[in-house]
């Protein structure tokens, strides 16, 4: 009796280390095996595995934050539904042909019908894209397209301020409502916490339909909060797009010089695949909201406007899941001559890694440009870590100087561009919802080439002896990083 007091004595003062003690065994276990059933990526996998085993109490619960992917099935059940087909038909000649085909053509006619199997849309001929550079460029020419529509706008951002230039993007989709323009606003409910007011309630306030994708539901957004839209899409009467890495904020107008100046690239896009970048709106529209956003109003007839020939490429935590990652792979592989990638955040997974490797082995001249000060110092570090592996089969890095630059281009043999929302690293490359453009054109290949030449010109070039030279207490730093790379 006196045991059984004292035990039951012992179990009242211990309850919570008792329950946390059976919870954490619980917790890992669950996790340990949805780790062994479920996740892919191998290596990824051994750090959650490592992480759940010494961490049994925190390590489960980051697990479920951070390493789930609950989109999926979802993402099936949505797709099921909708009317458009989801899979374009694969052409057996994408590019346009003409009389003197050379083996290269050959060789992109390759690549062109590889992408075209990894994307849901195939190639459109006809199209024609403007290079934007910063905010100062890209941002009053949104505006105007915004106060020309006369039938319907649509427009998603990973980040909108609702102060500063996004005050001015509020006003003129206030008025083009007024109008009577059909605009649909969709912003990322993880960016609208970049700044103060949140821009969907001015929006919606201002009277314009608007949404933030996948807003917060308590422990249904815990779960989720890793998984982003990171794309940018502005389409103007289903005429017009806009699409890059540009966000809608203050940072972006350099020539205002703001306190944090931001440099990047965006797109004005006209011509068939303007289609392709509205539908990708309109299946994040109807996953948020329900509502289908069809006909003429929002996909009219496209003409040719230029001589590019383009595809969307779209990447996202559901049915999407590492097709950008397949297409960087398939590029690379087809690459015979030179790889130019310019990248805010370089951690490439890796095959990746493999890929530009061998690129370098094969004779193809690989150069990368990234931030020497990155926004994200943890990412910076740890990709600091990727470095000798590159540069030790004669891959070129450099580093270009303050302000950041978030710009994002990967270049082709002088012909292919891949250009959009999607970073080098595990977030952009398996996480989040990303859009891109894959162009075949050799004219602005060359141009988006001079803009890379141009940042190169006032940049630092990494090499081995850098490295080596660095402070201990910095290479410690960076190898710290370089374990949460998986997380990152």
């Amino acid at each position: 009796m006196i045991r059984a007091c004292c035990a039951m004595t012992w179990f009242e003062h211990n309850f919570w280390t008792v329950v946390l003690a059976i919870a954490s065994i619980v917790g890992s276990l669950i996790a340990l095996i949805h780790l062994l059933l479920r996740h892919r990526d191998y290596r990824s996998a051994a750090f959650w595995t490592a992480l759940v085993v010494f961490t049994p109490l925190i390590g489960p619960l980051l697990y479920l934050l951070l390493g789930i992917n609950i989109l999926r099935r979802s993402g099936r059940r949505y797709r099921s539904g909708i009317n458009e087909p989801w899979r374009d038909p694969v052409p057996d000649q994408p590019l346009p042909i003409t009389a003197t085909d050379s083996c290269a053509m050959q060789e992109h006619q390759q690549l062109a019908r590889t992408l075209d199997r990894i994307s849901r849309f195939s190639h459109t001929l006809g199209n024609h894209l403007d290079i934007l550079h910063n905010g100062d460029e890209a941002m009053p020419r949104m505006l105007e397209a915004v106060r020309a529509a006369r039938q319907s706008i649509t427009l998603a951002s990973y980040i909108f301020e609702a102060t500063g230039i996004g005050a001015d993007f509020v006003t003129e989709l206030s008025q083009a409502v007024k109008r009577g323009v059909q605009v649909r606003v969709m912003v990322d409910d993880a960016g609208t916490r970049y700044s103060w007011p949140p821009v969907v309630e001015a929006l919606t306030q201002a009277g314009v339909t608007a949404r933030r994708f996948m807003p917060s539901r308590l422990v249904l957004r815990l779960i989720t909060m890793n998984l982003r839209n990171h794309r940018k899409i502005l389409v103007v009467d289903g005429k017009t797009a806009f699409t890059g890495g540009m966000n809608i904020r203050e940072g972006n107008m350099v020539a205002r010089k703001p306190k944090h100046a931001v440099h990047d690239l965006h797109f004005a896009v006209t011509g068939p695949c303007v289609a392709q970048i509205q539908r990708v709106f309109a299946e994040d529209w109807a996953f948020c909201t329900g509502e289908p956003l069809e006909g003429p109003l929002w996909f009219p007839e496209l003409a040719a406007t230029g001589s590019t020939t383009a595809i969307g490429i779209v990447d996202g935590p559901d049915e999407d899941m590492e097709v950008m990652p397949a297409a960087f792979f398939a590029a690379l592989n087809a690459a015979r001559e030179e790889v130019k990638i310019i990248t805010p955040y370089f951690l490439p997974n890796a095959v990746l890694m493999a890929a530009l490797r061998l690129c370098a082995v094969r004779g193809v001249k690989v150069t990368i440009l990234t931030p020497a000060e990155n926004n994200i110092p943890f990412v910076g570090w740890a990709a600091q870590t990727l470095y000798p592996d590159l540069l030790s089969v004669g891959c070129r890095i450099f580093e270009s100087a303050p302000p950041f630059d978030h710009s994002k281009l990967f270049l082709i043999d002088g012909v292919w561009s891949f250009l959009g929302s999607t970073n080098w690293d595990p977030r952009s490359l398996r996480l989040n919802f990303e859009f891109n453009l894959a162009c075949h054109d050799a004219e602005l290949c060359q141009r988006l080439a001079a803009e890379m030449d141009t940042k190169l010109a006032h940049s630092r070039e990494i090499t081995c002896e850098t490295l080596k030279n660095a402070p201990v207490l910095h290479r410690l730093r960076n190898g710290f990083a370089r374990l949460f790379i998986p997380a990152l």
